[in-house]
């Protein structure tokens, strides 16, 4: 089966102006009850963003909709699984960890307007109220012209759109679940204090590139644990890549800022063996940062969207 991005959802780097992720937790309390609602929304949020797209055609609305491993098993116990979708397990290295916490159902929504991601997400709780609870919210924004809440230039090493596909989408290696995508959301909490006390050669030592021109340090003016060097991971010779966005949301009256790390890859092993090489490095934003939740999530295509809301998934 061929791979075909216009049936996947929006799994692409792109992170939009306004940006707001959503984590629901179901109630439980009436299995097939809610089962009925998932078959049912599953078609209503498709309908919801074609009827914004119509509604404000400049709003270049973007949305992924996607379920954690123990919400699959959940809604869908006799139906077929994707191959790597598994709960995520607190992951440790010797010095820092990052934790698994609570989730089922996952939105990430953006648009160039704030009213368009309210809609959206809006609608959404319609359907969802009565057999969710809401485990997080967070807002994300454009910072500038696309840096990280850390002032440097973000996703540089993101794959270019026109390869992304191969990157972000599942293939023949799991043909029932093909255009879906592994999504790996993770909130931190950064100590600004900190890093804003930092000399700029010392944030780009850090982070492995010039801050103004985001052009690469040659790897002896880096830091050992920089964070370019210990994200990188290889398998057989050959870089592996993901679709990464690091959206910053920030209360700055309160000192509390972060970023919301999004990550969609065809394979969540690829997203892990990172996570752990930044972890084994000691990666320098682990240094000022907590992270404060981490899940795993499947993001299925339109084609297994609808496959769902006729019922299939729940016979």
């Amino acid at each position: 089966m061929t791979v075909e991005p216009k049936l996947a959802q929006d799994v692409w780097k792109d992170a939009g102006k306004h940006v707001q992720f959503t984590v629901l937790e179901l109630k439980r309390q009436d299995q097939k009850h809610e089962q009925e609602v998932i078959t049912a929304f599953a078609d209503r949020y498709q309908a919801i963003l074609r009827s914004l797209h119509i509604r404000d055609n400049e709003g270049c609305l973007r949305a992924t909709f996607g379920f954690s491993s123990d919400a699959w098993d959940y809604l869908f116990p006799n139906a077929p699984k994707p191959k790597e979708l598994v709960p995520y397990q607190t992951l440790r290295g010797d010095k820092y960890e990052m934790p698994a916490t609570k989730g089922d159902l996952f939105f990430h929504i953006r648009a160039n307007d704030e009213a368009v991601v309210y809609e959206a997400m809006s609608q959404f709780m319609l359907f969802l109220r009565d057999i969710t609870n809401v485990v997080d919210e967070t807002k994300g924004f454009r910072y500038f012209e696309g840096r990280a809440i850390v002032g440097f230039i973000d996703g540089t090493e993101a794959p270019e759109m026109e390869l992304a596909s191969q990157y972000a989408l599942v293939g023949d290696e799991d043909p029932e679940f093909v255009n879906g995508s592994y999504a790996f959301a993770q909130k931190w909490l950064h100590n600004m204090d900190f890093w804003n006390k930092l000399k700029t050669e010392d944030q780009e030592k850090a982070i492995g590139r010039q801050k103004f021109n985001d052009l690469e340090l040659d790897d002896d003016e880096k830091f050992k644990n920089a964070h370019n060097v210990v994200s990188k991971v290889e398998l057989n010779g050959e870089e592996q890549k993901i679709i990464r966005m690091n959206v910053p949301y920030s209360d700055p009256a309160s000192g509390k800022t972060g970023t919301y790390f999004m990550g969609y890859s065809r394979y969540w092993q690829v997203t892990k063996l990172m996570l752990l090489s930044m972890l084994k490095g000691h990666d320098f934003l682990l240094s000022f940062s907590k992270i404060l939740s981490g899940q795993l999530f499947f993001i299925p295509s339109k084609t297994v969207l609808d496959e769902i809301a006729d019922g299939e998934f729940t016979k």
